[in-house]
């Protein structure tokens, strides 16, 4: 049997497929593949219960994740230089392949994805993207400074899944004036999106001339700052209370005594008896 890649064409599909064309691996693309349609359906879900795709048919079962079916893809070949040619280089070549995922993917997508329309805008969230994504950005033009590739002298696994994951970046948000701030991160990405197994999967690589607009449906609404007339508070003329005083004096109070009941004794009687 051979692999088999349920995918649409976009950089989580690339990563595999730029792998198996240097680890001399056929990966065929399943036909008629429709992203939202074809990734719904039951036999897909059966693939993968969360609906995502990438999704990798083997011999030996299915596959998941982007990133999980490069490695396996580049596994196939033994002593793949992919991988490094030791300990200490297949270790950084997975440092790097973790900060592509979990650094520079998330801070490219809160930047791409709500001017796509895959996500609601919040200015708040794009703005932090924006700020951590120049600290990526710098962290990786600093590498890259003294380093033609992340590891090594030769393409790893780690340029593969950093150059995927930066291109959505380059091609929607990250125009010439962002990325001139970065030019050893220009200079690799160039390098790389060029190379003939690249270039077989991605195609041509173009930079956005202008940062993607959002769809009509995103876009922040304009409240319109009209202040609307005070109600009127007629004024209540205050109380004379000194008159109702007068009006109303207190009554006097009355001794306890005078709510006893009426007594039987006679007095008079009572003194002839003891005096």
């Amino acid at each position: 049997m051979a692999l088999v890649m349920h995918a649409a064409n976009n950089k989580n599909a690339w990563k595999g497929l730029i792998a198996a064309e240097y680890s001399g691996v056929e990966v065929e693309l399943a036909r008629n593949f429709e992203l939202g349609v074809s990734n719904r359906t039951p036999e897909f879900i059966k693939m993968n219960p969360m609906g995502k795709m990438p999704v990798l048919e083997t011999p030996d079962g299915i596959v998941t994740e982007s990133n999980t079916i490069a490695r396996y893809v580049t596994c196939l070949k033994p002593d793949n230089p992919l991988y490094g040619s030791s300990l200490i280089e297949n270790a950084k070549i997975e440092q790097w392949v973790d900060f592509a995922a979990t650094e520079l993917d998330p801070s490219i997508a809160g930047w791409v994805y709500p001017r796509v329309g895959f996500r609601p805008f919040i200015q708040g969230v794009e703005e932090l993207s924006i700020s951590n994504l120049k600290r990526i950005m710098e962290a990786l033009n600093s590498h890259l400074a003294s380093n033609t590739y992340l590891v090594g002298n030769s393409v790893t696994l780690a340029d593969v899944v950093m150059t995927c994951n930066l291109h959505p970046g380059f091609n929607r948000v990250m125009t010439k004036s962002f990325t001139s701030q970065y030019p050893h991160v220009e200079r690799y990405y160039w390098t790389l999106v060029n190379q003939p197994n690249f270039r077989k999967v991605m195609g041509e690589a173009k930079q956005a001339e202008s940062i993607l607009p959002l769809p009509s449906a995103q876009k922040p609404a304009q409240v319109a700052q009209t202040k609307e007339p005070e109600p009127e508070v007629k004024k209540v003329p205050a109380k004379d209370v000194s008159a109702d005083k007068q009006e109303a004096p207190r009554p006097k109070l009355k001794n306890q005594l005078d709510l006893l009941p009426p007594s039987r004794m006679i007095l008079d009687e009572w003194k002839r008896l003891v005096l």
